[in-house]
């Protein structure tokens, strides 16, 4: 991703956006997918889960964000020492 320098805070009121429909957004959109693959890879056991109340499912996504979190950062230390 390319570095934009301003001289002052007026040159940065352009638009920041990609019009719709743009290729450069699919681009972007597509670096951005594959960084996440790269170095996230989050894991969601797959299926329909039922829950008796929100804290039930919150206790659970809380249980996946922590397995997740401990993989990469055992990938991370992987990498390290390699």
């Amino acid at each position: 991703m390319p570095v934009r320098r301003f001289r002052s805070v007026g040159e940065m009121e352009g638009p920041h956006w990609y019009e719709p429909g743009d290729p450069v957004l699919f681009r972007a959109l597509r670096r951005v997918w594959a960084l996440h693959a790269r170095t996230v890879q989050p894991h969601f056991p797959p299926g329909i889960y039922r829950h008796r109340s929100l804290e039930a499912m919150n206790r659970l996504q809380e249980q996946w964000d922590e397995a997740n979190f401990l993989q990469h950062r055992r990938r991370l230390e992987a990498a390290r020492i390699s």
